[in-house]
């Protein structure tokens, strides 16, 4: 039987640099899973020339040709099924999902704060500005309320007396580029 039969599948949505979208194909297609998709809801995202180079099948489904939210996420909903994935990732989606979507895929996405602090846009120079001694990435279950679903997974780091913006980005980064990928095979490994 052809291995990709075998392995769980994912379909990530992206709607920029794409730079944790490609680091999980890198990490995990046809090792941990099998990548679907990678759909984008802007046809201008970077993410979709590195997910292509990798081999990945890419789509766009732009938000802005559609009346609604909802109209948005049902097109999307159908554009995802058509994959039958067993997780989809939302990888720098930037959009808020409303319940055609919520209530008709299981989703997970990665924010770059402790939740439940920091919740929306802008939320690593919210958590640098504020002090904080303890700073990190969530993995969260997608639900209709933004950044609130059940958490799978945070790791955090303590700030340096001299951090700067840049320095403290680029730890985030790093830890999203860990945790995400451990958080997919968590989860797939659960649905055996």
């Amino acid at each position: 039987m052809d291995i990709i039969l075998l392995m769980k599948k994912i379909v990530i949505l992206l709607s920029g640099h794409g730079f944790n979208a490609q680091n999980i194909v890198q990490k995990l297609h046809m090792k941990g899973c099998f990548v679907a998709c990678g759909i984008a809801n802007n046809k201008e995202a970077q993410g979709l020339e590195k997910l292509t180079a990798l081999g990945i099948k890419t789509e766009v489904l732009e938000h802005t040709k559609f009346d609604s939210r909802e109209a948005f996420d049902e097109e999307l909903v159908k554009r995802i099924n058509t994959y039958t994935p067993d997780l989809v990732v939302l990888s720098g989606f930037m959009r808020i999902l409303t319940p055609v979507f919520t209530k008709n895929i299981q989703a997970i996405n990665i924010h770059p704060a402790l939740l439940p602090k920091f919740k929306g846009a802008k939320a690593i120079e919210r958590s640098f500005e504020s002090l904080d001694r303890e700073c990190g990435v969530t993995v969260h279950w997608v639900n209709e309320e933004l950044d609130s679903g059940d958490i799978i997974a945070q790791k955090s780091f303590f700030r340096q007396e001299n951090e700067t913006l840049e320095s403290f980005s680029a730890k985030i980064k790093q830890i999203e580029y860990e945790i995400m990928p451990e958080a997919i095979l968590k989860i797939l490994d659960e649905k055996k």
